[in-house]
C-alpha cells in the first residue's frame, strides 16, 4: 500500500485535528503514513497545542463524541505514523525541539519530500 503523506500548512485546529483523523484512520487501516507540520502549523505539535486557532472546539468536539486532539495525535504515534515538524516553522515559531510532543521530529522540507516521493499527498 502506498504511503500518505499529509501536509499540515497552517495552524488552524480544524485542519489539524482533520488531519490527526485522517492520518489516525490511514494507520488503522494498515497505511503507513507522513505527516509534515510546515510553517506555523508546527503549534499542532507542540506539546501545549492551546495555541492553535479555534483550539477550544475540541471541548465542543469531545461532548458531541468526536475524538479529542490529543486521543487524536497520541494514536498516530502508537499506530508507528512518522511526525515531523518543519525546521523553518519552528523557526518562524520561536519553538525548540523542547517544545514539541514527544515523538516528532524535525526536519527540512526536502527531508520530508524524499520521504513521501511516491506518496499519495493530501495537504490541509
Amino acid at each position: 500500500m502506498r504511503v500518505m503523506g499529509i501536509i499540515l500548512a497552517d495552524r488552524s485546529f480544524e485542519r489539524a485535528h482533520h488531519a490527526f483523523v485522517l492520518a489516525a484512520g490511514a494507520l488503522a487501516l494498515g497505511r503507513d503514513v507522513v505527516l509534515f507540520a510546515g510553517g506555523l502549523s508546527v503549534e499542532a505539535l507542540r506539546q501545549d497545542w492551546s495555541g492553535l486557532e479555534g483550539a477550544a472546539l475540541d471541548i465542543r468536539f469531545q461532548e458531541r463524541g468526536i475524538a479529542g486532539f490529543e486521543t487524536l495525535r497520541s494514536a498516530i504515534f502508537e499506530l508507528g505514523g512518522e511526525v515531523l515538524a518543519c525546521e523553518a516553522g519552528m523557526k518562524a515559531a520561536g519553538l525548540t525541539v523542547e517544545d514539541l510532543c514527544v515523538g516528532a521530529r524535525i526536519c527540512g522540507v526536502t527531508s520530508f519530500l524524499e520521504r513521501a516521493a511516491d506518496a499519495q499527498i493530501l495537504s490541509l
